[in-house]
């Protein structure tokens, strides 16, 4: 279902639902992935992990390893380069692999290359590594304790200017107002404390990769990952190279969600590579993606908000802890830039973020918003509560509009969010009773979306076929996007474009797909691409007519001049060797205007409240797109969110032993929704274009996992009266909160 709020100009093929370019080959097997590759003389890699959550290395003796059958290579952290510690890519040198210190349980500490699987194994278990067992720092209060062990001693805090050890990874201030003012002038305060666990993306496809080093010291990697380009500059930076020894092919990405955005294996590959002089491949098993790659991170929320008895939000006060594992990041200041949904004249949040012997943590969908949400929107559903108003009207009586200041104090542009509102409480599911014994519940969540760098090359055949050849490695259709805006700019059937992702050295710099920028902004150079070549076709036209190029007009793909039959493309190109040659275009670009997207969502819960399962009854998710370049895959994007972020609500968490050893490190333990978990999930696209695209697009990748904790605590507290404040409402947590609330 879409509803349409300031409909986009009608277009020809964008927003129409083609078949995805590369569906084939996805369904029949034929699409390679990185495991999937095999090259002549291949070695397989393991790598020895640390079997401790933090601990110092005394010592590592690889010699049995080395002398085993079958082996070739081996490699530790001596065989790195020491980066500086404030190199930007340090602690991702030193997540790839240990020094003097291992940060959580699973911290790669050597890795051995041998002419199997099986005797790289036998070898890697042969690494006898000697360790000094230190406590590990688990929980984010534990971290900013006095006197607290320090989890990573060579971490600085982030904004601090400090060069002492700290297991604060940064710290940062918002306000606005008088906070003491806006409480004062409330009819009705609401406070609470929420806290949710680490979890992880869950994409199907493990992490892999295979890298060859050639006698010329080149290097030839081949990997699954959301930026091809980001993983040839980390690279280089951890192995001290300069990028052009690094030439990187992105293969095909079996899901990433975030969790694919920095790398973990590619320059252990490649150094075990170079001394083997043999291509090398190394695979993680699931068991090592889940201990041993980037969790979102854990958060601990104070929240305090005011209001009126007539429904203004006067102030919101608040204090948010998140925790980046075993390095520093901006997991916290991103959470108080996610709290822009509502006006909030008075507002200060501070935000703290700690070092826990946890991996490091990793982008996941709208990183860090789902936990502010959470509990941002748990307290104005007990405002609305409280003073018995509608949960929808109360948020869109506060809703920030054009010109509204986010948290970060800067201004929104053009965007939907009162739409999406006003889509869900327009929609059947809202209007329609409560099932008896159930309970409803109503939440939203923002995420600001990013441009960044990108480029496109997009090159006319002779035939009158376009091929379109992109850096954006393709999560979420966006060959099918990128086609379809180039087919809507050259009046070309969107069939007749063969979209490419294109290796590090066959087009123009581009940077992660992330942020979900990629339609957005690689779309914008495709389509800048796109027009250049009208331009010059337009041109050629001119000369085959006789006229003046003012006098042509480039109309539904043809050249068009009075008193003469159209040109189509495939004239034009035909003749492309008499006007000039090849009709070919690039276009870079640095994308400015992302457009922020708002979502609303809907939930119908029943609670057991002999056991604590919450059943989802249904489920109905708004979101404003901009424009929607492919209908089906946005809505995919809106389902696949919601999802992950009924998972993030119900189930998933990491369990950790007391000892730091992660304790259900397989999709078997650690609980995901599956089908027979979930109703179908109804999506209502809004479209309110960003002006600042061509074709008013806004990034749907993130947004959609940012409401559902929030809806699912909103409908569990509805069916139950109990409200739920710590992540997830398992069935055993539910329980207890009713029994307690029993008495």
């Amino acid at each position: 279902m879409t509803a349409t709020e300031n409909p986009p100009k009608k277009y020809k093929y964008v927003g129409t639902r083609p078949i995805r370019h590369d569906g084939l080959d996805k369904v029949i097997g034929k699409a390679r992935f990185a495991a999937d590759l095999n090259l002549p003389g291949q070695l397989r890699a393991v790598i020895v992990r640390s079997p401790h959550a933090h601990a110092r290395i005394v010592s590592i003796d690889t010699s049995a390893a080395e002398a085993m059958p079958g082996v070739k290579s081996v490699v530790t952290g001596a065989d790195f380069p020491e980066l500086d510690i404030n190199h930007a890519t340090f602690d991702e040198s030193v997540n790839v692999m240990a020094r003097d210190e291992v940060l959580y349980h699973g911290h790669a500490v050597a890795a051995v290359a041998a002419t199997t699987i099986g005797e790289a194994r036998a070898a890697a278990a042969a690494v006898v590594v000697e360790y000094d067992v230190i406590d590990p720092v688990m929980e984010i209060e534990d971290a900013l304790a006095d006197g607290a062990i320090i989890a990573n001693t060579k971490n600085r805090t982030l904004f601090m200017g400090s060069d002492d050890e700290s297991n604060l990874a940064s710290f940062a201030p918002f306000s606005r107002g008088d906070v003491d003012e806006g409480f004062g002038s409330a009819d009705v305060v609401v406070e609470g404390h929420f806290t949710t666990r680490f979890v992880h993306q869950g994409y199907i496809e493990p992490h892999g990769c295979v890298a060859d080093v050639g006698q010329d010291g080149k290097a030839s990697v081949w990997g699954s990952s959301q930026g091809h380009f980001a993983m040839r500059s980390k690279s280089a930076d951890i192995l001290g190279w300069s990028t052009d020894r690094i030439k990187v092919t992105p293969a095909e990405i079996g899901g990433g969600f975030g969790g694919k955005t920095t790398i973990y294996l590619e320059p252990v590959a490649i150094l075990l590579s170079q001394k083997a002089a043999r291509p090398v491949k190394l695979i993680m098993s699931r068991e090592e993606v889940l201990r041993a790659t980037g969790p979102a991170p854990a958060a601990e929320i104070t929240c305090k908000l005011g209001a009126t008895n007539d429904g203004e939000l006067t102030t919101m006060q608040a204090t948010m802890k998140y925790s980046n594992g075993s390095a520093k990041g901006y997991a916290a200041m991103l959470g108080a830039m996610s709290t822009a949904s509502y006006k909030f004249p008075n507002l200060s949040i501070e935000t703290f973020g700690t070092i826990n012997n946890i991996p490091r943590s990793a982008a996941y969908r709208a990183p860090s918003a789902p936990q502010a949400a959470f509990a941002v929107e748990s307290l104005v559903d007990e405002i609305a509560k409280a003073i018995d108003m509608d949960p929808i009207d109360l948020r869109v009586k506060n809703a920030v509009v054009e010109g509204d200041l986010t948290a970060m104090g800067a201004p929104h542009p053009k965007i939907g969010f009162i739409e999406t509102m006003n889509a869900i409480k327009d929609s059947e599911h809202y209007n329609s009773p409560v099932p008896e014994g159930a309970g409803r519940g109503f939440g939203t969540g923002f995420w600001f979306n990013i441009g960044e760098q990108s480029s496109a090359t997009v090159n006319l055949n002779e035939d009158g076929t376009a091929t379109v050849i992109t850096g954006s490695p393709d999560i979420g259709g966006s060959r099918a996007s990128m086609a379809l805006m180039a087919a809507e700019t050259l009046g070309l059937d969107p069939m007749r474009i063969t979209p490419i992702v294109a290796d590090t050295e066959s087009v123009g710099f581009t940077d992660i797909t992330e942020g979900s920028r990629a339609t957005f902004a690689t779309g914008m150079a495709v389509t800048n691409a796109c027009l250049e070549l009208v331009a010059e076709m337009k041109s050629r036209a001119a000369v085959l007519r006789g006229v003046e190029v003012d006098a042509v007009e480039w109309v539904d793909g043809a050249a068009i001049v009075d008193g003469h039959d159209p040109l189509t493309i495939p004239e034009i190109t035909a003749q492309a060797k008499m006007t000039g040659g090849p009709l070919t275009s690039t276009a870079s670009l640095n994308a400015a205007g992302a457009g922020p997207s708002f979502a609303a969502h809907l939930a119908d819960v029943r609670v057991d409240e002999e056991t604590g399962q919450v059943e989802i009854l249904r489920y109905t998710a708004a979101q404003d797109a901009g424009t929607a370049i492919h209908p089906s895959y946005v809505e995919g994007q809106m389902q696949g969110g919601s999802v992950q972020g009924i998972g993030w609500a119900l189930n998933e968490e990491y369990v950790y032993s007391d000892d730091g050893v992660l304790e259900n490190a397989s999709f078997l333990d650690y609980r995901m929704p599956v089908a027979s978990d979930l109703p179908m999930i109804e999506t209502i696209i809004v479209e309110v274009p960003n002006p600042s695209h061509p074709y008013g697009v806004r990034g749907v990748g993130e947004t959609g996992i940012v409401p559902p904790l929030n809806t699912i605590a909103n409908a569990v507290s509805d069916a139950t009266g109990v409200r739920m404040r710590n992540l997830p409402m398992s069935p055993p947590t539910v329980l207890k909160a009713i029994n307690d609330a029993k008495g």
